[in-house]
Parts: structure tokens; sequence; C-alpha cells
């Protein structure tokens, strides 16, 4: 049942050869790797807003045109600045394999860690604001904010699970919706301003001043402003899921995508100033400039419609971006080997399903408010953009290449104009929250570093040395020395008593019954002598009902007939119910058994399976 709703929900499995035809090209590579960037624009012109208008009232407007502008120059940078980053580092990863490999490991776990989190907190905001976009066109939904945001969530797992290229089809249409009704709006909106001469009325009060334009408060307003440029650095973390040539069809994603974040935060920004939008709690801005050009017709809905959907797929470039860095990761042995594996759907399944649950955590603690998160949003993308062009300043220097002074250059001024904008973003919102992405990337940094660790002991316990390997060649042979633990005498127990006796010689098998009950214990020493079993049953009493450790205990003394040298195989039976639900009915002893047995590396452990028919 659980395979035919896994074949419903995220389709029939892939052959490896199909891998090819599951990567995109650049029509399909736009909406899906640059729809967080895109979307941005929808709330990023809001948040300078709610800085400006409380403290310079009208005067808001004329700042933030400026302020969008700077944004816009900053975009620019880190455009050039990423095109080389693809040139030089096809493999994708971004951040984390430049500064990894140009600035030493703990640079580049820095990296990774700043994007794992970042990804985490795109899809939670995005989708809360996708939400809001909902609520404010339907306000009766607002109660009901945590429940959409986590629903929606799970279906885009669900619909990323069903592959790259299913999932782009599904997602990507939205994308391009929301584009076309953007540009529709901001060419109406201006053409009725600036053409044909109508006044916006104004739909809500703008407050008073209450203090005066400073550079801390223009400061401030930027960093808010700069979750614009959440998302530019997907298309280069996202190389390998784009068609041959990978390279090429990545730039030219790149550049549509700089050359669509440019037009519609530009317009939107500009249309704000025009129409006098104030950020409410209730209605968006740009639900409010929507309204003020088209009124509540068709139009209007479209917008607040693709609005929401766009902040939703938003989302999507953190569901392709993350697993395969966390693929990346992996293969350094910095993260569970287990997120290098493609599900069925040839996608990395556990990193998405990874995504999914962290990002609706999130969400639910902080109740699905995008302006909660936003504070913790901007601090770790820019980290990334400061390490990611750092990596490549020394890169250059170090190689000396062709063109590597024109190369230099543009990495090293968007080094420091990345590294200026993250320090005044992690000043101007510590008290936000931004402190507890500054205590989560080193934390992430440590359980990677501890994780690599682990892996690493494995490796040197494993790894057979020339005279080990002789050693195990030449080595004598091993006797086994079997013991069964039983409960009773059923057609469970029979059957590992059977399979015990194909491993070795009746004389070396004992069946072992740990007793809580004495008079129990003699009904079964009886009915084993008159069923005239051979092999020799031991009886252990246990006044403190602690079956397994007692067994354990059995196990790993010298009390029974085993040599030196011998391999003590433990073998267990282990009777397998029908439904997963009837499993709550029985303690599962063999189980628990079976772990704690595993620990000792001179015990070898057998499960026999008997499958139960009702």
């Amino acid at each position: 049942m659980l395979t035919e709703i896994k074949s419903v929900l995220i389709g029939k499995p892939l052959k490896n050869e199909e891998l090819a035809g599951e990567k995109f090209n650049v029509f399909w590579g736009l909406p899906i790797l640059s729809s967080d960037a895109i979307s941005s624009v929808a709330y990023a012109g809001e948040e300078i807003l709610w800085i400006l208008i409380p403290a310079i009232g009208v005067l808001a407007y004329k700042q933030m045109f400026y302020i969008a502008l700077s944004i816009v120059a900053l975009l620019s940078i880190l455009v050039f600045s990423y095109r080389q980053t693809i040139d030089s580092y096809p493999n994708g990863g971004g951040s984390y394999i430049v500064a990894k490999d140009n600035l030493g490991d703990n640079f580049g776990l820095t990296a990774g860690a700043s994007l794992l989190i970042d990804y985490i907190l795109t899809v939670a905001v995005s989708v809360c604001a996708g939400t809001a976009a909902i609520t404010s066109a339907v306000p009766s939904l607002l109660p009901y904010t945590v429940v959409i945001s986590v629903a929606i969530v799970i279906l885009m797992t669900i619909g990323n699970l069903r592959g790259i290229r299913e999932s782009s089809h599904i997602f990507g249409v939205p994308t391009y919706l929301f584009i076309i009704s953007m540009i529709t709006m901001i060419i109406y909106g201006l053409v009725k301003v600036y053409i044909f001469g109508i006044v916006p009325a104004q739909t809500v009060q703008i407050s008073q001043a209450t203090g005066n334009i400073t550079l801390l408060l223009l400061l401030k307003a930027f960093s808010r402003g700069c979750t614009a440029l959440t998302g530019v650095e997907a298309v280069s973390n996202g190389i390998p899921n784009f068609r041959e040539p990978s390279q090429k069809n990545a730039k030219r994603t790149l550049f549509l995508l700089a050359a669509t974040v440019l037009f519609i935060f530009g317009g939107t920004s500009l249309l704000a100033t025009v129409y006098h939008a104030v950020p409410q709690k209730e209605i968006t801005v740009l639900s409010q400039i929507t309204e003020q050009v088209f009124g509540k017709t068709f139009m209007y809905y479209v917008v607040q419609i693709t609005t929401m959907l766009i902040l939703t797929m938003a989302a999507n470039t953190a569901f392709s971006d993350l697993p395969l860095l966390l693929s990346i990761i992996s293969k350094d042995r910095y993260m569970p080997r287990q997120f290098t594996k493609r599900g069925s759907r040839l996608s990395f399944a556990n990193g998405i399903i990874l995504l999914g649950l962290l990002s609706s955590l999130l969400i639910v603690i902080f109740r699905g408010e995008t302006h909660l998160l936003l504070p913790l949003y901007a601090v770790g993308v820019f980290i990334s953009f400061t390490l990611s062009q750092s990596g490549m300043f020394i890169r250059w220097i170090r190689l000396k290449s062709k063109g590597w002074r024109h190369k230099a250059l543009i990495n090293g001024l968007g080094a420091l104009v990345t590294f200026v904008t993250v320090i005044n973003i992690g000043i101007t919102r510590f008290v936000d929250g931004a402190w507890i992405i500054v205590l989560l990337i080193p934390t992430f940094v440590i359980l990677m570093k501890l994780v690599k660790h682990h892996y690493d002991n494995i490796a040197h316990e494993l790894t057979l040395s020339t005279t080990e390997i002789e050693k195990e060649v030449r080595a004598v042979e091993v006797k086994d020395f079997v013991i069964v633990p039983i409960d009773s005498l059923n057609k469970s127990s029979f059957k590992a008593l059977n399979y015990a006796r194909h491993l070795c010689d009746e004389k070396r098998i004992v069946a072992l019954h740990v007793s809580t009950n004495l008079e129990e214990a003699k009904k079964l020493q009886a009915k084993w002598k008159d069923c005239g079993i051979s092999i020799k049953l031991v009886v252990k009493y246990s006044p403190y009902r602690d079956i397994v450790n007692t067994l354990v205990k059995y196990v790993e003394s010298q009390e029974h007939e085993s040599k030196p040298g011998d391999i003590i195989t433990v073998v267990i039976s282990k009777f397998l119910v029908r439904h997963w639900w009837e499993n709550i009915f029985h303690n599962q002893t063999s189980t628990i058994l079976r772990h704690q047995l595993l620990k000792d590396r001179h015990i070898a452990v057998v499960t026999v399976p008997y499958v139960l028919d009702k």
C-alpha cells in the first residue's frame, strides 16, 4: 500500500541512465533557480519603507529610490563576479567550494553553513510571504496563516521529490506568469501617471515624521532592502542541474536573472514612490500599489495570485540547490553520506525531505510572520557572498592566468562591497534577530567537523595495512560457537534452532532462556526434554526482569564452552507481523537485543525471520 501511495505522489522510479534527461535548459532553469531572487522584489521595497516611513514620513519615498539604485548597483557587481565563478567551478557548490578551495576548510565550512541556513530561511520566508499575499486578498484566512504555510511546504516537498524536470515544469510556469503580470503593472502604472497625468489617490494615511534622515537610518533601510539580492548565487550553486553545455546555460540564466530583477525591483520601487504605498500588517505594499494601478479588477487578483505563487515558488530555488549542496558537502564527509544518494526519481530525496521538515519547523516557531523571519535572512547570504568573492580574488592572485588583473579587480570589489554590507546588516539587525545566525553558523561548522571526525575515525579503524592484509589472508580457520536466545518453544524458535544446526555441530550450540518466573522455566525444561531436543538448554534467572542485559552478559561471559578465537554467532528469532501498526503490541526484545550485541566486534548476529500469515 505504501509503495502504491509513493508511486502516485512522486511517480515511478527512474533509471540512472535517465539522469541527463532530468536536467533543465535555460527556459526552465530561469524560473527554478532564479525564483528566489525574482520573488524578493515583492517584499524588499516594503522592508525599506518599514524603516523609513515611521522616521521621516513622506520623505521616505525619495530616499527609497536612492537606496534601490544602490542595491541594483550591488546586484550588478555580484552578477559579474558570479559569472567568473561559473567559469572556474563548473561542478557547482558556489561559495562552499570556492572558499574551501582558496581560503581553507574552515572558511569553506562557514560558507557552507551560511548557505544551508539561508536556504532553510528561503523556504520559510518565501512561503510565509506567499501566504501573506493570500491573506491580503482574503483577510478571513489570517487565523490559518501557519496551517496554509506548512501545507504549501508539504506540497512543494512532494513536487520536488518527483524529480528535477517534472518539478521545473510544475513550478516554472507561475514564475513566468508573475514576471509578465509585474511588467504589465509597472508599465501601465507609470503610463497612467507620466503620460495620462492621473494623480494617484492616497489609500493609507502617511504618519508624521518622528526623526531626521541619518546615516544609520539609511544603512538600516539598505540592509532591509538587500533581501532583494538573496538567491543571486543559486545559479552558480546549481550548475550541474543544467543540460550541456551547463556552464554556458548557467551564465545565460544568470544574465536573464539580473535583467529581470533589475527591471522589476527598480520598477516597483519607482511605483512605490509615485503611488505612496504605506506598509501595513494587514495588506502588503505590493497589494496597495496593484489596487491603485488596476483597482479591484481582474488584473488586481491576477497580480495577487501570481505574487502568491512566485513567493511560494521562490522556495523552489532552495529545494533545487540545497540538496545538491548537501551532496557536495557529504562527498567531503562533512555531512551524513545519505545526502549523496539519489532517490527513486533521481533527485537528492533526503536533502529535499530535510529541507521540508526544517522550514516547516521554522514557520511554526515564528508563527508564519515574515517580518520576524527576515532579520535572520540576509546575514548568512552576505557572509557567503563575501567568502565567495574573497576566494575568487585569492584564486586570481595565486594563478595569475590570462586577464587575471581585471578578474581580480571585479571579485575584489565584490568582496569589499559585500563585506561592508554584511557588517552593516550584522550591526543594524543584530538585536532584531541576526544574533541567532551569528550563533548558528559556528554551531553548524562544529557539527560538520564532528561528522568529519566520525568518518575519519571509521576510516582509520577499517583501513588495512599491508601487514594486516597478509595476516587476514593467511588467517587460520576459526570455528563457530552459536547461541540461540529463546523465549518459548514455537515455530519461530524452532526455525532459529534449525538454522543454527547449519552453522556448526550441535555440541557447539547453546539455547539460552532468560527466565523471570522459575515455574515457567521448569515447564520449558520439561517440554524441552519431552521433545528430545539434543541441543543444550541453558536457563538464566533474572530476578529484576532485565531480560536483555542478562542475555548480553551471558553472551559476553566465559560461562559457555566457546574458546578464545571462536566467532560467537547469536541467532535471534523474530516474527514479522503483516501490518506495521501491529508492532505496538509486541515488546521488540529481539530488536533491542540485536542493537546491544552489535556493539561487540567479536560477536556476529543473525536474525531469522518468521513471517506470520495473519
